[in-house]
């Protein structure tokens, strides 16, 4: 804009010195003209009069076209200083947004740089998701396996229970007969309602530190044993029987050797007397089926019988007939292990 104007302002001072010169021309010529044809002035006079309102008319034609063009000028410097003052508010313009721009696409980066971070721990987190799913899987994998073997335990636990309370069932109902055969003879007898066990006192079967049956004794084994082993041969019961065992006890006081040959002698005195007897009222199948049933056992002074808190001695001194069932040694073990599955199950 500054070249702009000097070049007008140059412009203008030529247009005036090349004025100057025009008319310092004329004024020569003039001279010279009057000077060659002075004479001829007055002749002339008119004609230059007449040139010289031709000049002053260009003069003044030149000098309105000069300030026609002046205001052109003028116009065209005004429409330029606007669209200057326009072109630097765009520019400011154009400058605010640059910046407005820079600070979008910063922030556009940090955003780009968040989401790739995001990205990154979305594709941890999956890779965290696959690898417990598949922990799951394998567990729900082998969970069912566990689920399969359980039922399988529990459909064997079930028969195994089936075959417990039948076998409960039996003992029972054992018990139950021996004491009804007992009340039906008139026999004072004990029976353990646990174990099915009867004790028969030693002070009768016996003298004091004697393994021979006394007359009491052996009338006292002639009434209580037919009844108990006919009971227990019984074909509903034989089947399940596993062991009838005779068992004896003495007090706590002598000697344990002594006292556990004295036990044994006395459990073998009342088992001898059974077999002696038995063909009396066993059939031949049946007192097979005893002799391979039957044991005989001294225990000495183990297991004494207590009463108020001290050792009963006569109570002690005894021989004990019980009888134990084909796999109760099984149906204990099965019962912990349902009692474990159970538990389990429960937990």
């Amino acid at each position: 804009m500054r070249r702009r104007r000097r070049r007008h302002h140059s412009e203008g001072h030529n247009v005036w010195r090349a004025y100057s010169d025009m008319m310092a021309g004329l004024l020569l010529l003039f001279v010279l003209v009057m000077c060659i044809s002075f004479m001829e002035a007055q002749k002339n006079y008119r004609e230059k009069l007449s040139e010289q309102a031709a000049h002053q008319q260009t003069q003044t034609q030149l000098q309105k076209e000069l300030s026609e063009r002046e205001s052109e000028i003028n116009a065209q410097q005004a429409a330029l200083d606007e669209q200057s003052t326009l072109l630097a508010s765009q520019q400011a313009d154009l400058d605010e947004k640059s910046a407005l721009l820079a600070e979008q696409q910063t922030e556009l980066e940090e955003q780009k740089a968040l989401v790739a971070s995001s990205q990154t721990d979305l594709q941890e987190k999956e890779a965290l998701i696959a690898s417990q799913q598949k922990e799951l899987d394998e567990k729900n994998t082998q969970m069912a396996a566990q689920q399969a073997a359980l039922d399988e335990q529990e459909g064997l636990l079930a028969d195994q229970q089936q075959k417990i309370e039948q076998i409960i069932g039996v003992k029972a109902d054992l018990i139950a007969d021996l004491k009804s055969q007992f009340d039906e003879h008139n026999l004072n007898v004990v029976i353990d309602e646990a174990s099915g066990a009867i004790a028969l006192d030693s002070n009768v079967l016996f003298a004091y530190n004697e393994s021979e049956l006394t007359e009491e004794g052996i009338a006292m084994l002639g009434e209580i044993l037919p009844v108990y082993c006919k009971v227990l041969m019984d074909p509903q019961y034989e089947d399940y029987l596993a062991e009838l065992s005779i068992d004896g006890y003495t007090d706590t006081s002598g000697d344990y050797v002594y006292n556990l040959e004295l036990s044994q002698a006395r459990a073998l005195a009342v088992a001898s007397y059974l077999f002696q007897d038995a063909d009396s009222f066993l059939t031949a199948d049946e007192l097979t089926s005893l002799k391979e049933k039957l044991t005989s056992n001294g225990h000495s002074m183990s297991n004494p019988v207590y009463s108020d808190g001290e050792v009963n001695m006569d109570a002690s001194r005894r021989v004990e007939v019980r009888f134990r069932l084909k796999d109760e040694e099984m149906i204990n073990e099965l019962k912990d292990v349902l009692a474990k599955t159970a538990t389990a199950q429960s937990e």
